[in-house]
């Protein structure tokens, strides 16, 4: 089989699954009776209807090719920067370096990708980006809050540019046997860390008791967290055969993907409870921000790439 028609088969399956969501929402708004239970499902339906728009944009952004993909994230990593940065306010002198962030760095960081150049993409932001970006700020001569002012802008940078950079990386990677399929990878990603996201949530709505960390994320439980996580990891299993996984393989990848997703959704709900917000921004219905959508991939996907990049 093909990876266009692993794709055909994929998007199917993600199709019904959207399908019976909504009839599933349709369901519950009908027969929800308090204001609590409406406000959920409204919630939910929200998230369902926002599913459908990602779901088509990243189908049309494959069927487009590399350059598209690529231009998605490149879009992603923008309005999360920007989502990130709004939310810690900076100082005229660090008007410099955003400005390289935003039009240099992410750019460059995405370019590098379509020109097949690893070693540069690697270490671009951690090495080069690490360096120079404090050094502009110092030039503007403002030392106040100056550690705390680079600490936020380098912070942001790792997770909204260069962790999720990671996600079309694999397009870089050049597995025997397995050429010409590597964005299957990144729906395996997006796939396995989404549906985790989903199914701790109506797990957790559903049989949730024991809060995880409630002054972090008071919606996580401990049930939503092994249910939705399980079941996601099982979702993961069954979608070996677009990957170059075996059954096993592809169940400890998603295990994986699974636990640093939880990670990544739990840390980034800390530095939002730091900032005292509840969503990163509004951009996504029923989601928040985009960050609020990325915050769980920031993490999984350097793993998930340094692991396929290494054993595969």
């Amino acid at each position: 089989m093909s990876g266009r028609e692993k794709f055909y088969w994929l998007m199917g399956g993600v199709l019904t699954l959207l399908v019976m969501a909504s009839l599933a929402g349709a369901w519950l708004r009908a027969r929800a009776a308090t204001d609590g239970t409406r406000a959920v499902v409204a919630n939910l339906n929200s998230r369902i209807r926002a599913w459908w728009a990602m779901a088509a944009i990243f189908a049309v952004a494959f069927l487009a090719g590399p350059i598209a993909t690529l231009v998605l994230f490149g879009c992603m990593s923008f309005f999360a920067l920007r989502e990130f940065v709004t939310l810690t306010p900076t100082k005229p002198a660090d008007h410099v370096p955003l400005f390289l962030s935003f039009f240099v760095l992410i750019p460059l960081q995405y370019a590098l990708i379509g020109y097949d150049w690893y070693g540069l993409f690697a270490i671009l932001i951690p090495v080069y980006a690490f360096l120079i970006l404090p050094a502009v700020a110092a030039l503007a001569g403002d030392p106040d809050r100056y550690l705390e002012r680079t600490a936020k802008i380098q912070w942001a940078i790792m997770v909204t540019v260069y962790c999720v950079s990671h996600t079309p990386a694999l397009l870089l990677l050049r597995i025997p046997g397995y050429e010409g399929q590597n964005a299957l990878l990144i729906f395996f990603l997006l796939l396995v860390a989404q549906m985790s996201d989903v199914l701790q949530y109506v797990f957790g709505k559903l049989l949730g008791r024991t809060p995880l960390a409630p002054t972090i994320s008071p919606s996580k439980t401990v049930e939503g967290l092994v249910g939705g996580g399980l079941a996601a990891t099982a979702v993961g299993g069954a979608m070996y055969w677009i990957t170059p996984f075996s059954p096993l393989q592809a169940l400890a990848m998603a295990f994986v993907i699974v636990v640093m997703g939880f990670l990544g959704g739990l840390t980034l709900s800390a530095v939002k409870r730091s900032l005292g917000v509840k969503d990163w921004g509004a951009m996504i219905e029923g989601h928040g921000g985009m960050l609020d959508r990325v915050d769980s991939l920031s993490f999984a996907a350097p793993i998930f790439f340094h692991l396929t990049r290494y054993f595969f």
